[in-house]
């Protein structure tokens, strides 16, 4: 097998049909079609199931698709170190994503992408910080969006978003609860906190239920896998009185919860006690600052430090808020 067609088989994998993949390869159709016969004869057996609608891959192509994918980054990385010079993208950018981030963050750094790599396309996988690094560790991603810096030297890391959090409370308790600058994490002591498993993210966990401690509140643990970072479990929880949930500000214009359940306007009113109902949350449910900003929450935008990917380094330089 030549490097020319796995390239050719894994565009038209990702693409889902042969016209996609030419148009991101910059060759003919049917220069494409007999690149993937030739692959297929090789392979003695079909690696792609071809319908009116498109294509996919057979259970031999689903595998040969994963070594493939992890053959061409080994292929970009062996070029850079042999010419010195960034190696050439393959067409396409593997980016990690936490189940909550600011609406605006990724679009953005991928418009500005966009305009200096148009051939690039991303690929979004959401998953958990714990499981990004895993996967960036192993070639599976290019780029991941995590809640902690990773300590492993063999990656690189740049700071892309800070979001002082707040906090979810049904109306009522809000009401008792905020004064007109928002609410002291110490008075949430006896509502339980909707936190996440600490396998998700451990430096983060860590960190939030160190604070939450040392302002009186024992964290629940959390099971592993479980639903509490889905926004319709967060949101029937607050909403009977018995919990808080933490959130950024952009929980009120829907785009800072998982699963697009929080969707609509922004703000459009004010309760007592500082807090705020937003076209983004649902009856009886709140929104408040904390006082102080005592959470605060970081994205880090994290790749391999080997990489000489020039698509890459430009998404970080348009993520990286410190520039």
């Amino acid at each position: 097998m030549e490097i020319r067609e796995l390239t050719a088989f894994t565009a038209v994998a990702e693409e889902g049909s042969v016209s996609a993949a030419a148009r991101r390869l910059h060759l003919s159709q049917s220069a494409v079609s007999q690149t993937i016969g030739s692959l297929e004869r090789q392979v003695g057996t079909r690696l792609l199931n071809r319908t009116s609608t498109g294509v996919t891959t057979t259970g031999v192509g689903t595998v040969l698709l994963g070594e493939a994918r992890a053959l061409l980054v080994q292929y970009d990385r062996l070029l850079a170190a042999v010419t010195g010079e960034a190696a050439v993208s393959a067409g396409t950018l593997r980016i990690g994503v936490p189940l909550e981030l600011p609406p605006a963050l990724l679009p953005n750094a991928l418009a500005g992408l966009a305009r200096g790599f148009p051939d690039v396309r991303a690929d979004i996988r959401h998953a958990s910080s714990a499981a990004q690094l895993t996967a960036l560790r192993d070639g599976e991603l290019d780029l991941a969006l995590v809640r902690e810096h990773p300590s492993d030297a063999r990656f690189d890391a740049v700071l892309a978003v800070e979001e002082p959090l707040g906090v979810l409370l049904a109306a009522e308790r809000a009401a008792q609860l905020a004064d007109p600058f928002g609410v002291w994490l110490q008075r949430l002591g006896g509502i339980e906190w909707l936190g996440f498993a600490r396998s998700e993210a451990p430096g983060w966990h860590d960190q939030v239920t160190a604070i939450m401690r040392g302002h009186g509140i024992v964290p629940r643990d959390q099971v592993p896998g479980g639903a509490g970072l889905i926004a319709e479990v967060k949101f029937a929880a607050v909403r009977a009185g018995r919990a808080f949930a933490l959130a950024p500000p952009g929980a009120l214009s829907g785009g800072a919860l998982s699963g697009g359940a929080a969707s609509g306007g922004a703000a459009s009113g004010a309760l007592s006690g500082g807090a705020l109902s937003g076209g983004g949350l649902p009856g009886g449910v709140a929104w408040c600052p904390l006082i102080g900003n005592p959470l605060v929450r970081r994205t880090w935008a994290v790749w391999s430090a080997s990489s000489r990917r020039r698509d890459l380094a430009a998404l970080v330089a348009a993520l990286d808020m410190t520039v």
